[in-house]
């Protein structure tokens, strides 16, 4: 069977493939994926010539091998590999069956010789042996359910059709979640009944088999009243007082524990508040978001979309599919929806709203925030549709679009300095960009404007700016409509400045008749 390739994971692992001195630990919600992921993994490292009696796959959840629970038994499974030459690769998917299974694997990872994959869906995987005893022998890869790209990616893959206004596409996005397994039924009801199971099963396998809970309609309780709020500032206080007001009782330490409980489930994803004038990560009030989106419509009958926390919860868990730390921020008095780190301590801030067309005021209620950060690090706000504008330097994109070319928020501050080239300059931040049919409204995503560059003009570099102002000027004579067949003529400009960093754009779209 062909497997659709998560590619965004696979460029992480690939480095990682042949390393016997790491285990390769893949976590992840149910059904996020994580199996499919192990298997793509193990066809390329086969495509690349290793022998197939060198690989050995435990899927401990198939049937014939969910009798295996001891150490014993998973030693007896992988000893016969033990005798093939050179290097083996062993993958065992739901490891956490197996109790004790952390000395099975050091045991063979210290052997040498042996690259090891393991899977678990949930964070009791790293709490236990393996995290106090491999601590810089193993490397986790947290996947997430399908991103909106992956989501149109995988469609096309199973020959569904993706709609040509992306706009309607990720309101479906929206109501369907990311579970990769949704894609193959083709009815609301039937997606839902999926993602039901999903949820039954995380509760019957990752919190029932693992923690001890004594009032499971409470813990149901406050499972629903967590996912139902998703998106909303609260804090233990707040959550208590709303279930008091619902006739529920119960200790701050068993809501504490609950919640962990469900993060460790990773059904929910605390996302913390964080100061940018002290860089310091602030106690008390955060926001729950869920793993998947259908988390939400598969529990209620309601299939009003809100827009405003529905938003926020997609750029979150996009946000995090490329390893972003993200935080809840503030800036002085004023709030930020999102503070995003990388692993080189580069920020950026992003503001999500589902319109900033409705007035002035909700345009300065999401711009207003960035602009009070003085400093030179990116700044977006997205929203769901609106006509694209440009202030202060403040990157506004659609998050269909933005999400669809897969950009990150901190890709301008590692762009490589302009270098002479035939037209002036080497373009230091990106040119792709989605082109929409005026006719049929049928979106080509990934042009790349830099090939039809006609001209770049450089503004003066001196003590007065922050350096060069680059602006590319592009033309394309003919762009045929894949969808209607019409010719469009695209051009415009974009603008770069200082150097490295997107400033503004002009990009317009006419039919040639």
């Amino acid at each position: 069977m062909e497997l659709f390739k998560r590619e965004s994971y696979l460029s992480k692992i690939r480095g990682f493939y042949h390393d016997d001195e790491v285990i390769k630990v893949i976590t992840g919600v149910r059904r996020c994926g994580k199996s499919c992921l192990m298997k793509t993994i193990r066809q390329e490292i086969e495509e690349s010539g290793v022998d197939p009696a060198n690989i050995l796959y435990l899927d401990l959840d198939k049937r014939g091998l969910r009798s295996i629970k001891t150490k014993s038994q998973l030693e007896g499974l992988i000893d016969p590999i033990a005798e093939a030459p050179g290097r083996k690769y062993v993958f065992v998917d739901e490891i956490q069956n197996v109790k004790g299974f952390e000395e099975v694997i050091n045991g063979f990872r210290t052997d040498g010789d042996f690259s090891i994959f393991i899977t678990g869906s949930n964070s009791y995987l790293l709490s236990g042996e393996l995290a106090t005893k491999l601590t810089g022998r193993y490397i986790e890869f947290e996947m997430q359910t399908l991103t909106f790209a992956e989501y149109c990616e995988m469609k096309q893959f199973l020959g569904k059709r993706v709609l040509p206004d992306l706009t309607r596409e990720l309101d479906a996005y929206i109501l369907e979640g990311g579970f990769p397994r949704a894609l193959y039924h083709d009815s609301m009801q039937d997606k839902r009944t999926y993602v039901q199971s999903v949820v039954s099963e995380i509760i019957e396998k990752d919190i029932r088999r693992r923690v001890r809970i004594t009032d499971l309609a409470l813990f149901t309780q406050i499972q629903n009243h967590i996912i139902n709020n998703f998106g909303a500032t609260t804090s233990l206080t707040n959550i208590l007082k709303d279930l008091e007001k619902q006739g529920v009782t119960l200790k701050r330490e068993t809501l504490s524990r609950y919640l962990r409980i469900l993060e460790d489930a990773k059904v929910i994803r605390k996302c913390t508040r964080f100061d940018m004038k002290s860089r310091k990560s602030l106690r008390g009030e955060q926001k729950y978001y869920l793993a998947d989106l259908s988390f939400y419509f598969a529990l209620n009958t309601d299939n009003q979309i809100n827009y405003g926390p529905v938003l926020e919860n997609i750029v979150y868990s996009y946000a995090r599919s490329k390893d972003y730390s993200v935080s809840v921020g503030r800036i002085g008095k004023l709030e930020c929806d999102f503070i995003m780190r990388d692993h080189d301590m580069g920020y950026a801030y992003v503001q999500v709203s589902m319109t900033i067309a409705a007035s002035k005021e909700t345009e300065n209620r999401e711009y207003v925030p960035l602009e009070q950060q003085k400093d030179n690090y990116p700044k977006f706000v997205l929203t769901r549709n609106d006509p694209i504008q440009r202030r202060n330097g403040i990157y506004h994109a659609n998050i269909a679009d933005f999400m669809s070319m897969g950009r990150g928020f901190t890709d301008s501050l590692y762009a490589d300095p302009p270098e002479e080239t035939p037209y002036g300059y080497d373009y230091g931040i990106d040119m792709h960009r989605a082109i929409e049919c005026p006719n049929c409204h049928f979106v080509q995503r990934n042009i790349d404007l830099s090939e039809d560059v006609v001209d770049v003009t450089v503004g003066e570099d001196n003590d007065t700016t922050m350096g060069s102002d680059i602006v590319y000027n592009f033309n394309i004579d003919r762009l045929p409509c894949p969808e209607c067949g019409l010719d469009l003529r695209v051009y415009g400009y974009i603008r770069e400045y200082p150097a490295g960093a997107y400033d503004s754009e002009y990009l317009k779209v006419l039919p040639i008749r």
